[in-house]
């Protein structure tokens, strides 16, 4: 649940969309509409979760409502939601209807859903432009389709159909793309909760201990500190299940003398955090796995001190590409002179993903890295992921032995300033002694509870003999 006041959200969601209306010409009408529930199994429902779009327009939760935006209408900014219905409020929870709806969202006018079609007849006609989001809401399509050919074909052309039907996206998203200080407070603590559950997975791993164990920690910190849970499925690998990017079966022991890789990131305010850490399973590195770790540590660090308003993830990825690739020579994995390597990008076979991503509402954020094949500059409020990694797979022979089946990762949150960036998850240890003395730490608190818990046991015994005799 976001702390932040309601007069604050609507303040943002008002400013977003007299934002898109400014980029928009006068004789349009843009449509965006929420997400439906979807059926999980017979009577049952997936969580749900609303279109991101939508949330960034309007910051309301509930399900089936469309968002009207035409800028020569006498209301340029019309909401239509479900009705309020008391018996349907018994069973499934309380609805917004119009006069709430309209409060939270700042809209000009709030009607009830039935009034979606008759209402969009009339601010249809005569208008030049019509924006939705193509492909993504099929019913929602189908009906503005639908009553774009009503319109063209009403006799004697006494109303026109709009000449232009265009995608929403590409403006709204490199609208997304631009997080303003509103957005970067509710990240900054969508990271900051990340953080909280990720050390506590530190804290708590030991050999013995399960996958999933550790996965339902994670979501327990998430939500106990206020979060909606994780903005993704939890991947918790341990040993070589850490070389399947997106493991998410959670269901292997963990073995003593593996390394367990973590991605997960919380939900906060509809907006995602996403952090990677690689840490041994019994608290202590390997010779073997602290060669691969910080080989990748230090190719983000590489990575990290070239952030800039100005530079760009290509030039950032060349700068990775290269790190690594001196680390593979060294390591023995890759063979040649480092010119030949780096030309045909032989680590590309260990690394397997890109550099990193967009964060935001979506985990995997909307805006275009490059146009027209001129990469994205970065500029102060972009915020995005550096991720770099290496797998070895268990059974490649072209790796050294003591390499095979290990998988790192580490992965921050990263917010460009105008003057280079913030770290939003930079609490959490990475370094290989800090990890190792978190760990440790960890494991003499489990100590010493075990031992003083054995003291009040042998205690009560004496006792009770002493009672008893």
């Amino acid at each position: 649940m976001s702390d932040v006041s309601s007069k604050q959200i609507v303040n943002e969601t008002q400013r977003r969309r007299r934002e898109l209306l400014n980029k928009l010409p006068s004789d349009c009408v843009v449509v965006i509409p929420a997400s439906r529930e979807v059926v999980r199994s017979r009577d049952t429902h997936f969580a749900f979760r609303q279109d991101s779009d939508f949330f960034y327009l309007t910051g309301i939760q509930e399900p089936n409502a469309v968002l009207v935006l035409a800028p020569s209408h006498k209301y340029q900014e019309l909401l239509f939601v479900l009705p309020k219905d008391p018996l349907q409020e018994v069973w499934h929870g309380r609805r917004l209807g119009c006069e709430q709806a309209q409060a939270l969202s700042g809209v000009d006018r709030a009607y009830e859903l039935d009034q979606l079609e008759p209402q969009l007849l009339q601010i249809l006609n005569g208008q030049q432009s019509l924006y939705f989001a193509f492909d993504q809401h099929p019913e929602h399509e189908a009906m503005l389709r639908r009553l774009c050919k009503q319109l063209a074909d009403t006799p004697k052309r006494a109303k026109t159909a709009p000449q232009a039907l265009c995608d929403i996206r590409p403006l709204l998203h490199q609208m997304r793309l631009i997080k303003s200080p509103f957005e970067q407070q509710q990240m900054r603590t969508a990271a900051d909760i990340s953080a909280q559950g990720m050390i506590r997975a530190m804290e708590i791993t030991q050999p013995g201990r399960y996958e999933y164990q550790i996965a339902a920690e994670l979501e327990y910190v998430f939500k106990w500190a206020g979060a909606a849970g994780p903005a993704y499925g939890i991947i918790c690998g341990g040993g070589e299940n850490a070389c399947i990017l997106h493991y998410t079966e959670n269901s292997a022991p963990l073995r003593d003398g593996d390394l367990l890789l973590i991605d997960a990131g919380a939900e906060y305010a509809g907006y995602a955090g996403d952090i990677s850490r690689t840490f041994p399973v019994n608290g202590v590195f390997s010779q073997a796995q602290r060669d691969v770790y910080e080989l990748v540590l230090r190719a983000q660090e590489a990575v990290l001190a070239a952030i800039k308003p100005g530079s760009s993830l290509p030039e950032l990825t060349n700068i990775y590409l290269r790190e690594l690739t001196i680390g593979l020579l060294e390591l023995g994995v890759l063979s040649g002179n480092l010119t030949d390597n780096l030309a045909s990008q032989a680590c590309r076979k260990y690394l397997i993903h890109g550099l990193g991503h967009w964060l935001g509402l979506d985990v995997h954020d909307v805006g275009y890295y490059d146009e027209q094949g001129t990469p994205t500059k970065f500029v102060a409020g972009m915020v995005f992921t550096v991720e770099p990694g290496l797998y070895f797979a268990p059974d490649d022979d072209s790796v050294p032995a003591q390499y095979r089946g290990i998988g790192v990762r580490i992965e921050d949150d990263i917010l460009v300033t105008a003057t280079g960036y913030e770290n939003l998850t930079a609490s959490v240890p990475k370094q290989i002694d800090d990890i190792e003395a978190l760990m440790a730490a960890a494991q003499a608190k489990r100590e010493a509870k075990r031992e003083a818990s054995s003291l009040d046991q042998a205690s009560s015994l004496r006792q009770n003999m002493t009672e008893v005799g």
